[in-house]
């Protein structure tokens, strides 16, 4: 039962910093723009790679 006393604290904190985290990931606008960078893989344009004499 004292283990309670432990772990509950423990899970709240880093319920918190999850939530902390995600917002802040949110806030710096991490999910804006989900579709572009697949299509910035298909479309960028590749630089050749230069003789390895």
């Amino acid at each position: 039962m004292s283990d309670f006393f432990y772990l509950i604290p423990i899970s709240v904190i880093l319920g918190a910093a999850g939530l902390a985290i995600f917002l802040w990931t949110l806030r710096d606008g991490q999910y804006d723009d989900l579709d572009g960078a697949s299509q910035r893989i298909l479309y960028e344009e590749d630089k050749p790679r230069p003789d390895p004499d």
